[in-house]
C-alpha cells in the first residue's frame, strides 16, 4: 500500500537522539542516511526527513524538498519493506545537496538509497 501513516513517521525525540548517537550511516547521492535496527514498533520502518536550514534559508525551499522526498519514499518504500525480513528499522534521511532537484532525480536517488539500505541491513 502506498501510504505514509503517522505510525511510519518517527517523531519521538528520545528515539531520534538515540538514532543520531548510535546509528550507522552512509552517503548516497543527495542524502546522508542514518539507520538503526530496533526491536519495537508496529511498522517495519519509521522515517524522519531533514533538510538543513544552513543549506536552504527559505522555509519554502526546505518544505518543497521534504515534500518531494516524502512522496518519493512513499511510492517506493516497498523496496525496503520486502527486504527487511521481519526486522524493524529507524531511519533518518538528511538532504545534503546544495541545489533543489526535480522529482524525477529525487525518486531515482530514493530508489538507490532504499536498495543500498536493504542490502546493508541484510548483510
Amino acid at each position: 500500500m502506498q501510504t505514509l501513516t503517522k505510525a511510519e513517521r518517527l517523531s519521538s525525540k528520545v528515539k531520534i537522539d538515540k538514532l543520531l548517537e548510535n546509528g550507522k550511516s552512509f552517503h548516497s547521492g543527495l542524502f546522508k542516511i542514518i539507520w538503526k535496527e530496533t526491536a519495537e514498533g508496529a511498522v517495519p520502518a519509521q522515517i524522519v526527513i531533514s533538510v538543513p536550514k544552513r543549506l536552504f534559508k527559505k522555509a519554502v525551499d526546505r518544505n518543497r524538498l521534504k515534500r518531494l522526498t516524502r512522496e518519493a519514499y512513499r511510492k517506493n518504500k516497498n523496496i525496503l519493506y520486502e527486504n527487511l525480513n521481519n526486522k524493524k528499522v529507524l531511519l533518518i534521511l538528511i538532504y545534503k545537496a546544495k541545489k533543489i532537484v526535480e522529482y524525477i532525480e529525487m525518486e531515482e536517488t530514493i530508489i538507490i538509497v532504499l536498495k543500498k539500505l536493504s542490502t546493508t541491513i541484510n548483510s
